[in-house]
């Protein structure tokens, strides 16, 4: 996959693309990654990106022509179609399905806005769609971005040493929340690995992580989870592990 980022600040975006697993898809040819300055495309001496915005008011607006330029060089750099995605915090939320969508797709470019924004007829006119990671604002799309690119670069196939690792995410398959991981040493002054996961018998160890997946997105994520439509199996494992935490709650 290739993806495209139109930043004032690629070096930003290089950087933090270039370790974990994101930097092990690039090293692997899975993702190839490529910045572009639209300061490079802007003319006069100052290269100026940027003015006061019409109305008045306080901050500066991208410009439409430097922005053009450069998404002009991006596309001549590969003739692939690929949707102009604008980091917005007026944009559609950034999901797992949506970052599955994205990652299936052979490439896409990626528009980080700075100041108090990009001019509206520049994204009227060439963005396809804004994608946001949450309510708030940042102080530009590059942190956006570099979420975008990682939540994207993890899943292009072969990039997880374990393929099963995505599988198991939060919110993949029925969208419900992972539940909880243990690891050696299995007794500790924290507290004891649960003995059902060193039971050695695998479906009493799949019912438990069911059970967890199923509590936690309860209590932490209720908006996940449409309890009516729930198996009659998964039902009874939400009510007893509703139940445990009751009884646990009460011997406190």
């Amino acid at each position: 996959m290739r993806i495209d980022v139109m930043t004032l600040f690629p070096d930003f975006i290089a950087q933090a693309a270039a370790v974990g697993v994101v930097g092990r898809a690039q090293e692997r040819g899975l993702l190839s990654l490529h910045g572009w300055n639209p300061r490079d495309y802007a003319s006069g001496g100052y290269r100026r990106v940027d003015d006061r915005p019409f109305g008045g008011g306080p901050g500066m607006v991208m410009m439409v022509e430097p922005l053009l330029a450069c998404l002009t060089a991006v596309r001549g750099a590969d003739p692939a179609p690929a949707p102009v995605i604008y980091m917005s915090p007026q944009g559609a939320p950034l999901t797992q399905k949506k970052a599955r969508e994205l990652a299936a797709l052979p490439r896409m470019i990626l528009l980080c806005g700075r100041y108090e924004g990009v001019d509206e007829r520049f994204l009227k006119a060439h963005v396809d769609e804004e994608l946001s990671i949450g309510d708030y604002v940042l102080s530009g799309g590059e942190l956006a971005a570099a979420v975008v690119i990682d939540a994207v670069g993890r899943l292009q196939d072969g990039a997880l040493n374990d393929a099963d690792s995505a599988v198991q995410d939060s919110f993949e398959g029925d969208g419900l929340l992972d539940c909880p991981h243990f690891t050696h040493p299995s007794s500790h002054p924290l507290g004891d690995v649960p003995a059902v996961l060193r039971s050695g018998d695998h479906a009493a160890i799949a019912r438990w992580r069911r059970q967890q997946s199923l509590g936690r997105t309860a209590r932490r994520r209720p908006d996940l989870l449409d309890e009516g439509s729930l198996s009659k199996a998964d039902k009874a494992l939400l009510t007893a592990f509703r139940d445990q935490e009751t009884g646990e709650g009460g011997a406190g």
